[in-house]
């Protein structure tokens, strides 16, 4: 049998065990630091959204030209600065060769000789052709005459062909804008020496009316392409695509649409690539050739599945979502996604599945195996701002 005094010292423990008890009770109903905390989840579910896939590009425009000289000579003057925005006709530069000029000038008093000589020789023509008609001389004398005549009218003809030789040669030394664009870069100051078969060109004329962004689409992209994408032909599949999206360098999007081109539908051996261009209007010229830029392609999926870009936390360079289970324990999964095109959601292409419940918002505040309320969010009030 128990003592006095043990029976006490029972009595006492039991007792506050039993207030441990009850302080733990009140603690995990919403006093402590252990409580259990509502979090917003929302259940996924298939979706139609769009899909955008990005491919990096390089910016050409409608036309580059380069500007040659087509004579020898020095870069007497430079009419235009790099990067100015021309007009067909412009001056460009001027090229000096005193050797051309003096051409033109010896071409024309070739030609005033020749003239002489056509003269005369029309008139010993004219004064024998008389004689003739009176039998006074052979008429093998104005024939003479006559093939005299010729040779000196065939004499002016080459002169006059040499002046306008001379004239092109000279014409060369004035290079104009052959059309609309922006000027590259100069290499040449004045006083350089330049001639046709100088390697680096005078500069380079880009038309940027319109624009072309060429990219590639890897082996396993064009087999995507060909069999997601309806038609019989490769021409067809591009006809019926959506238009295009131009990100430029500074992650902005270009205001104008673009539609895609074939460029080479051969897949390259070298790089294992086939390049495609998508052509963009550019009436203010903003986008110059060279630069680098993104196309962006939408695709729209009849059963993706969406989550707001607020529901997930990046990890070195990868994307994870907190999922609720069964017992409202929450698990961190790695998932693969990419960006829809109002930039709010990601469409997961890895990681969830549908029926999962997925926490929405304080994810930053979460650890696995969390134990929380989950508070249910409708999915359509969720995505009303991505339709």
């Amino acid at each position: 049998m128990l003592t006095t005094n043990a029976s006490g010292y029972l009595s006492t423990a039991f007792a506050a065990l039993l207030l441990i008890s009850c302080g733990n009770k009140k603690k995990a109903a919403g006093g402590g630091p252990d409580a259990v905390k509502d979090y917003a989840v929302v259940t996924l579910t298939p979706r139609k959204t769009t899909i955008h896939y990005d491919f990096p590009a390089t910016i050409q425009g409608q036309q580059v030209i380069e500007i040659r000289p087509k004579v020898d000579g020095y870069v007497e003057a430079i009419y235009v600065n790099e990067g100015a925005t021309v007009k067909k006709g412009q001056l460009l530069f001027k090229i000096s060769n005193p050797q051309y000029e003096q051409d033109v000038i010896t071409a024309k008093a070739s030609i005033k000789s020749a003239v002489a000589d056509v003269n005369a020789a029309q008139m010993d023509v004219n004064k024998v052709r008389p004689l003739v008609e009176k039998e006074i001389v052979s008429k093998y004398q104005l024939e003479s005459a006559q093939y005299t005549l010729e040779a000196k009218q065939a004499a002016l003809a080459q002169a006059k062909a040499t002046l306008a030789n001379a004239e092109t040669n000279l014409g060369y030394t004035i290079i104009r804008s052959p059309a609309d664009g922006a000027i590259g870069t100069i290499p040449y100051k004045i006083g350089a020496l330049v001639s046709s078969t100088s390697t680096e060109a005078l500069t380079t004329l880009s038309n940027v009316g319109k624009i072309y962004a060429y990219f590639s689409f890897n082996e396993k992209q064009l087999l995507d392409f060909s069999e997601l994408v309806p038609g019989n032909t490769l021409q067809e599949k591009l006809n019926i695509l959506p238009d295009v999206s131009l990100i430029l360098a500074n992650g902005a999007q270009y205001n104008e649409k673009g539609r895609i081109e074939t460029a080479s539908g051969l897949i390259s051996t070298e790089t294992g690539t086939a390049s495609f261009k998508a052509s963009f209007p550019n009436p203010l010229g903003i986008i110059r050739s060279g630069a680098s830029a993104t196309v962006r392609l939408p695709r729209t999926e009849d059963t993706a599945l969406v989550i707001p870009q607020g529901a997930t936390y990046e990890l070195q360079d990868k994307h994870f979502a907190y999922v609720v289970g069964k017992d409202n324990y929450v698990t961190s999964v790695p998932i693969v996604t990419t960006a829809n095109d109002n930039g709010l959601y990601f469409i997961v292409k890895e990681g969830l599945k549908a029926g999962d419940r997925v926490v929405l918002e304080g994810v930053s505040t979460l650890r696995d195996s969390t134990l929380i309320r989950p508070r249910e969010v409708k999915a359509d009030s969720l995505y009303s701002k991505s339709e």
